[in-house]
């Protein structure tokens, strides 16, 4: 069952507080934050709900349901959707040119599909985000990030996306490791800004100024190492509101 409009309004209330407390700890600014409400399996109402209370930028997974939520949402011109989730390269038609910035570029034969398509569409530019996956775990996407010689062919990959004129990458994305002490994944967040920072120095016309770390579970431990875009999905809305397939990664 859905969550009151007053438990989540409540609810977003805390989050924000958090944020910027964690902001805080890190000697940051609160407005360096921004906060991506995932809405995944929840109405169209329930976005209207946190846009009415101040969010502007909402992130689904899927992109069926992102379209059917654009559509249906089509007055609030002013909303920022970003695509979380990973996109499937039959789906790539559909994600170019909707989206503000898509989180999940996981291949440079992806990054390749996204500039063929933008042409094809006529759409300008395709901002994206690498996703990279630096704890090693075999259930997430994104680059593989653990080894100097996973490092040495991710900067390999992004020096020819660099030619296609089209993408514009703002920084990486990833996602930790799901499990009941935080402080344990502490280190996957650290290692991403690190790595955006290597990037930045190798990469230096890009502007990596995006760490797209921290979901429901971790995003106080991401905000104090470096994260300045977390994906907040069930510490909002409650848990999804219809079960699914096991996915290759968690839940916002």
């Amino acid at each position: 069952m859905p969550m009151d409009a007053r438990t989540i309004e409540a609810n977003l209330q805390t989050v924000q507080n958090r944020i910027a407390d964690a902001a805080a700890r890190a000697g940051r600014s609160p407005d360096e934050m921004t906060l991506v409400a995932v809405t995944k399996t929840h109405p169209p109402e329930v976005v209207r709900l946190v846009y009415d209370l101040g969010v502007r930028d909402v992130g689904e997974n899927r992109v069926h349901e992102a379209l059917d939520k654009q559509t249906a949402l089509a007055e609030l011109s002013d909303l920022r959707w970003h695509m979380i989730g990973h996109v499937q390269s039959r789906k790539v038609r559909d994600v170019v040119g909707r989206f503000v910035l898509i989180h999940s570029l996981d291949s440079l034969k992806r990054a390749r599909r996204y500039q063929r398509m933008a042409e094809r569409l006529g759409v300008e530019q395709v901002n994206v985000l690498l996703e990279v996956n630096v704890s090693g775990e075999a259930s997430k996407y994104g680059f593989p990030a653990v080894r100097e010689s996973d490092v040495l062919a991710l900067e390999d990959a992004v020096a020819q996306m660099l030619t296609l004129p089209a993408l514009r990458i703002h920084g990486l994305m990833t996602m930790a490791p799901f499990v009941p002490d935080v402080e344990s994944i502490r280190p996957v967040f650290r290692a991403t800004r690190r790595l955006r920072d290597r990037l930045a120095h190798r990469f230096p016309r890009v502007n990596w100024d995006v760490l797209s770390m921290g979901m429901s579970n971790d995003y106080e431990v991401a905000i104090e190492e470096g994260a300045t875009m977390v994906r907040i999905g069930t510490a909002i809305f409650g848990p999804r509101l219809v079960n699914e397939p096991q996915q290759k990664e968690a839940d916002a």
